[in-house]
């Protein structure tokens, strides 16, 4: 039984690319999607994969990373950890904007299911959605003319406080604490806008980063015949959010408390939080960079 949780906010950095593993339609490579909303995600096993390996040789094998993570696969006595994540959601996603260059948009469903998680780990929040306005920011800076003009489409907005709670809230969550970070912060305070939830979900399908890739012949030094191939990617600047629970160590002879396992993945000295990890694929070319934000609960 799982004891203890977090709220954990993942912030790309770079485009990100966690492969779907198959296509059904132009896009060779797509990335992860939701059956029921189609809103892209993180799959629990994908981001505890990748955490694991970024932990493998910064901490202790077998006092840390096996009681922890579980133990590898193979002969001998197997053990599963102690920790567990569950999928990430889309929180936010930017969109390019005809004003301040891109904007960060959300829905009330996405926040539904943030509030859901923030409730659910213990978090403070005093914001509600349930009479939020829709097409509204947290200020009108990105707005011309009382309108918010997005990619090709245009939206009469507003500003609206129940936004700027919203946006304050988040900006001081969602990304690492640190000078460094000032600006993304000061910009979600600005210009998150929440936009109906069927407008949301038309641009987190078509606003995403899709890029060709082309091998190259050795012997020619120009494109090999087929081996043209496009990858999506969640754009830089996406919001996510998930939940890391903590068990007791999972040891016959008993160990780690389920509050000591969650504080050593994420907010000890070697903990995640606060630190830049690489998930996905494309890993050569600098995809997949992402900024982990843990918040305490009570």
């Amino acid at each position: 039984m799982f004891e203890k949780k977090s709220l954990v906010f993942y912030y790309c950095t770079t485009p990100l690319h966690m492969g779907a593993g198959t296509s059904v339609g132009a896009i060779d490579n797509p990335i992860q999607r939701e059956v029921h909303s189609n809103h892209p995600m993180i799959a629990g096993s994908g981001l505890k994969g990748a955490v694991r390996h970024h932990v493998n040789r910064l901490w202790d094998k077998e006092s840390e990373v096996i009681p922890l993570f579980g133990s590898e696969a193979g002969p001998g006595d197997l053990s599963a950890g102690a920790v567990s994540f569950t999928d990430a959601n889309l929180i936010a996603f930017p969109v390019r904007s005809v004003k301040n260059t891109f904007v960060y948009v959300t829905c009330p469903y996405a926040l539904a299911r943030l509030k859901r998680m923030a409730k659910l780990t213990g978090i403070k929040f005093d914001w509600d959605i349930s009479g939020i306005q829709l097409n509204a920011g947290a200020s009108d800076a990105a707005l011309v003319d009382g309108k918010l003009c997005l990619e090709a489409y245009e939206f009469t907005g507003a500003e609206d406080e129940d936004v700027a709670a919203i946006a304050e809230w988040l900006s001081d969550h969602c990304l690492p604490a640190g000078e460094d970070h000032n600006f993304f912060r000061e910009k979600i305070k600005a210009d998150l806008f929440v936009l109906d939830d069927d407008s949301f979900s038309y641009f987190v399908r078509q606003a995403t980063v899709v890029e060709p890739h082309v091998r190259i012949d050795d012997a020619t030094g120009t494109a090999a015949d087929g081996a043209l191939f496009y990858t999506e990617n969640l754009p830089p600047e996406s919001i996510m959010a998930g939940i890391v629970l903590a068990s007791v160590e999972r040891k016959k002879d008993g160990g780690m408390s389920a509050e000591v396992c969650l504080e050593k993945t994420l907010f000890a000295e070697k903990g995640i939080n606060g630190k830049l990890v690489q998930m996905g694929g494309d890993s050569t070319t600098g995809r997949g960079l992402v900024l982990i934000s843990a918040v305490k609960g009570a």
